[in-house]
């Protein structure tokens, strides 16, 4: 996106609109946390994203889960995966949720087909709910996922989970 100015007045209480074409180009959707930094003189908005946070230590658990299931592990905050194990890093991290990962993250409920499954990371805080999702998919698509890939998805994002309350 070019860089453009838009003037807006700041109301009583210090609130801004930011313009709705510039949160549709952002991906900021109503209710969406936003980190607030002061930058060379000027206020910068940035989509927060609590997960990032944990990058390293979601890629570690992403390695220890592939290692103990043999399946592509990918973690995932809201908008994009943070973390890949299992598979080349360039097909899948910094890339945009796509379908039920995207299903799953939005609707807070865990998806299991025949052959991936996806249980989002969420935290009970104020103001959080569903952060992102463990994703494990299987590499040959003869194998099928069962109830032991559920338990291990939801125990890996429980986890997570509890690491970002800490």
């Amino acid at each position: 996106m070019k860089e453009t100015g838009i003037i807006r007045r700041i109301d009583d209480l210090g609130r801004v609109v930011i313009p709705k074409e510039i949160r549709r180009s952002l991906r900021i959707k109503e209710g969406d946390p936003l980190e607030i930094f002061i930058h060379d003189g000027g206020v910068l908005f940035k989509r927060y994203s609590s997960i990032a946070a944990l990058d390293d230590f979601a890629k570690e658990y992403a390695d220890s889960l592939y290692k103990t299931t043999g399946n592509i592990v990918c973690i995932a905050d809201k908008d994009v995966i943070i973390a890949v194990s299992g598979a080349s890093k360039k097909e899948y991290l910094n890339k945009p949720l796509w379908g039920g990962i995207e299903e799953a993250v939005l609707g807070c409920k865990p998806v299991k087909t025949s052959n991936e499954v996806i249980v989002p990371i969420i935290v009970d805080d104020y103001c959080i709910g569903c952060v992102g999702a463990v994703i494990l998919m299987a590499k040959d698509p003869n194998i099928k996922m069962g109830d032991m890939e559920l338990k291990l998805a939801e125990t890996a994002a429980n986890f997570l989970a509890k690491q970002l309350k800490a």
